[in-house]
């Protein structure tokens, strides 16, 4: 897996781990908002990185392999870490993971294990295989309609299209699957005391199945509000307020 640093002499660490759909660019206009005051880690996560062909593993293994990532390269505190939506659920796995310290955590839009019976998964994740799939055919406008997302740009769909070109079937599968089923210890533990779910006012309805398992497991969380913001809008089209939000503002 690819890993992205910026900002390599500052003390504080920062990693933002990036939605489906979209690369590790999906944080472009962040970086020059924190490289200055933080040390970035950004992985490019398998199947959605242009320079290396592979297909999406698992929430498991990458979260794994991103902290292996850190401990070789003697990062045992993570000041902050982020993740939107796919990336909520790599944040979520990672902090089980004993080998890191992280002080602050913030889980955007993301999506927990489903608490269904099997077969209903399958029925789910064929779902949302299918639509996905339609817009790798060519409805990339059928993805508009599909996700509470901010209303995309021209530009904005030809990025997706790209992704889309990109990404393999079998990354489709695996992220849908692993997302929705990604497995999680039967005593969930984590020495992270600053826990945050952040949902779009567009999505509220959408994650009241994930903000439950979230409330239940891991009790400390905080719960915010992101007024006028679609899901995982805030990197691409409202940085600054994602900056402020990591930073502790009330901003957000």
């Amino acid at each position: 897996m690819n890993i992205h640093e910026y900002g390599n002499t500052n003390s504080k660490v920062v990693v933002l781990i990036h939605p489906s759909i979209v690369m590790w660019d999906y944080y472009e206009y962040v970086i020059p908002l924190m490289e200055k005051d933080y040390r970035l880690i950004i992985p490019a996560l398998p199947g959605y990185d242009p320079d290396v062909k592979s297909d999406f593993s698992s929430v498991e293994e990458i979260s794994a392999e991103l902290v292996d990532y850190l401990v070789a390269n003697r990062i045992t505190k993570v000041d902050h870490i982020y993740g939107c939506s796919m990336g909520g659920s790599i944040v979520i796995r990672t902090l089980i993971d004993k080998r890191i310290v992280i002080d602050h955590a913030v889980i955007d839009g993301g999506i927990t294990p489903y608490q269904l019976p099997w077969i209903v998964t399958r029925f789910i994740a064929i779902k949302d295989f299918l639509l996905i799939s339609m817009g790798k055919l060519g409805g990339i406008k059928l993805l508009e309609k599909a996700f509470d997302t901010d209303e995309l740009s021209e530009e904005d769909i030809r990025y997706a299209a790209k992704v889309l070109k990109m990404i393999s079937y079998r990354t489709i599968w695996n992220t849908f699957d692993s997302c929705n089923n990604y497995s999680m210890p039967d005593e969930i533990k984590t020495d992270c005391k600053k826990i945050e779910y952040w949902y779009a006012d567009t999505e509220e309805r959408a994650r009241k199945k994930d903000m439950e398992y979230v409330g239940k497991y891991f009790p400390q969380t905080v719960f915010k509000l992101v007024k006028n913001a679609g899901h995982g809008g805030l990197a691409p089209f409202q940085p600054e307020r994602l900056v402020k939000g990591l930073k502790g503002s009330d901003v957000i």
